[in-house]
């Protein structure tokens, strides 16, 4: 389905230089002097990079229809990250660089995946925003530590090290920022 720049949005998955790739960001910009161009950052489906990329106002490109769909992810072995379709319990794996965050995966952890809708095949696998993890280790905390921006290292139950405040211990869960890999709150389980 061809479309042109004007059509350009978050999330549009299409075909250009032999790749599919998903619009991350956009932006018209219609400068005072020169034709108006679209500026955009666009992950490629394929390999999982990420470049900026400039268009020229309503140059076409070809829209590859996606669908999205819930998986929950089961294990990792030799052969890459299985999930199981929560609907009709059929398996796929998925290889690590179409995930957005392998390292924060757990064990039955819910996650959509989006698939080409032409040859069913999946694209790009994203994780929850925001997941809950429990500190298995830090230094302790000291009484008084929570006015300082200060961080410390602290391992989290999926593996994964972030730094977290001060008055963090261990035992305690936090809300951690799959995008960035960053602490965000300490939450009460």
């Amino acid at each position: 389905m061809a479309t042109t720049t004007a059509d350009i949005s978050n999330g549009l998955c299409f075909k250009m230089e032999g790749h599919v790739w998903k619009v991350m960001e956009f932006l018209h910009v219609k400068p005072g002097k020169g034709p108006a161009f679209v500026r955009t950052k666009l992950k490629n489906l394929n390999n999982g990079k990420i470049v900026d990329h400039t268009f020229n106002s309503g140059v076409k490109i070809d829209v590859v229809r996606i669908e999205t769909r819930e998986y929950q992810f089961l294990y990792k072995d030799e052969a890459g990250f299985n999930f199981m379709n929560l609907e009709d319990f059929e398996q796929i794996g998925i290889e690590e660089k179409m995930i957005s965050a392998p390292q924060f995966l757990k064990e039955g952890m819910k996650c959509i995946v989006l698939f080409n809708t032409e040859d069913d095949t999946p694209m790009s696998c994203d994780l929850p925003n925001f997941i809950e993890c429990e500190i298995v280790y830090t230094e302790p905390g000291l009484k008084g530590d929570t006015a300082t921006n200060a961080m410390k290292p602290a391992k989290l139950d999926c593996g994964v090290e972030i730094r977290v405040p001060l008055f963090i211990n261990e035992k305690d869960w936090v809300k951690v920022d799959t995008t960035t890999g960053q602490y965000h709150e300490r939450i009460k389980k």
